[in-house]
């Protein structure tokens, strides 16, 4: 049976799907065990009736990202919660609870044990559903291919998507789908989108295959890894297709800002979080000096004779010229002091959920105020909410 997670907290009211955007997108980075915070992230959206048409994920985010788009709508959640369950089944419980760490004479953080605890599980014995270990170890392997190039078997990770995602529904055209990976030969990041081709379980494990623990996925002749290999957060794919108006949450998992590390734990956990976290100012400093350039095309444009305005070509400057608004609210997983730089495979149903539980208290209260969704103003163009923000 499914575990049904309770909130004290009022929903936001349901918001009709009527938004005035052409595209309301859903963008997930890659983070392995945090990417439960994603899935809470969108029940908060389900339940306050936003249904993003376009999801782009990398790793995580694109099995994610699978779960939502090859779902009915009224199912989503739950299968959600299904995949989680699965990949998490193997959970640290303590019989005596929080009554152990009082009696012990020494500080002792229990979240913070019971993780360590999943994440040595996870490197041991895999998850079920997800990944197993392989035997031999790769090191030790007289074989060549998977078995020799990875630490781990991810079959139990196809035979989980083919239950639990329908396909056919996915690549229906109903929501588009983005997911990235690298070509191991070129170096490239890739999209598969089903805007252009049929997507299968491969796309989406070839998303989330990061060296050297899984295996590179073979799709039509080329090999494939983790498109964070490259670039963790799938943003540019969104902002750099046919110009239109945009919504977009972006749900990150590590943070760009933090500490100077005080140990060596906290320098592994950093690096981490720099490696992986998005470069969203970049790709928002491009889309505005786009914004700058359609609207200097549209004053210039405007100074023309109309016999010039009729020109074929003129048109179709102005066309790609005309006024585009993009929204981005910005959310991102805020790490907490029990976790460390295992945070991201200690996947423990107790800190599954409580990602989850963070990710559904994040977007309910960023939706309580409705005003983060409305356009921004015709002369920004651009507007970024980064509303999770503490400081």
């Amino acid at each position: 049976m499914l575990n049904v997670m309770r909130e004290q907290t009022n929903p936001v009211p349901q918001r009709s799907n009527s938004l005035p955007y052409d595209v309301v997108a859903l963008v997930l980075q890659g983070g392995g065990a945090l990417g439960a915070y994603q899935a809470g992230v969108y029940e908060g959206l389900h339940e306050a009736g936003i249904r993003p048409n376009w999801l782009a994920g990398i790793s995580i985010g694109a099995l994610n990202a699978a779960i939502i788009a090859g779902s009915p709508e009224g199912e989503r959640v739950a299968r959600l919660r299904e995949f989680w369950e699965t990949i998490c089944a193997f959970s640290i419980e303590w019989p005596a609870g929080e009554g152990l760490a009082n009696a012990l004479p020494f500080a002792f953080d229990i979240s913070s044990v019971r993780n360590a605890m999943a994440a040595a599980r996870a490197l041991i014995q895999g998850q079920p559903g997800f990944f197993k270990p392989r035997f031999p170890s790769p090191l030790w392997s007289p074989f060549s291919g998977d078995a020799a190039t990875s630490f781990y078997d991810t079959a139990p990770l196809h035979r989980t998507l083919e239950k639990l995602v329908d396909f056919d529904r996915l690549n229906s055209g109903d929501v588009r789908v983005s997911v990235g990976a690298v070509n191991v030969r070129t170096g490239n990041l890739t999209y598969f989108d089903t805007a252009e081709r049929r997507l299968g379980p491969k796309h989406f494990m070839a998303s989330g295959a990061l060296p050297p623990g899984f295996p590179a996925v073979e799709i039509e002749g080329e090999h494939y890894w983790d498109g964070g290999v490259v670039s963790n957060t799938p943003l540019s794919r969104v902002l750099s297709g046919e110009p239109c108006d945009t919504l977009t949450f972006q749900i990150d998992l590590w943070s760009a800002k933090g500490r100077v590390p005080h140990d060596m734990m906290e320098v592994s956990s950093r690096q981490k979080d720099i490696q992986y976290s998005s470069r969203t100012r970049a790709v928002t400093d491009q889309v505005l000096r786009m914004q700058k350039m359609r609207q200097a095309l549209q004053r210039t444009i405007a100074k023309l004779p109309d016999a010039a305005r009729h020109d074929p070509e003129i048109r179709a400057i102005a066309e790609m010229a005309r006024h585009r608004c993009y929204n981005i609210v910005h959310l991102i997983y805020q790490t907490k002091i029990h976790e460390g730089h295992s945070r991201d495979y200690e996947f423990g149903l107790s800190a599954m959920r409580a990602h989850w539980q963070s990710g559904l208290d994040d977007i309910r209260r960023t939706l309580a105020d409705p005003r983060r969704l409305d356009p921004p103003a015709p002369e920004l163009g651009i507007v970024t909410h980064d509303v999770h923000r503490r400081d």
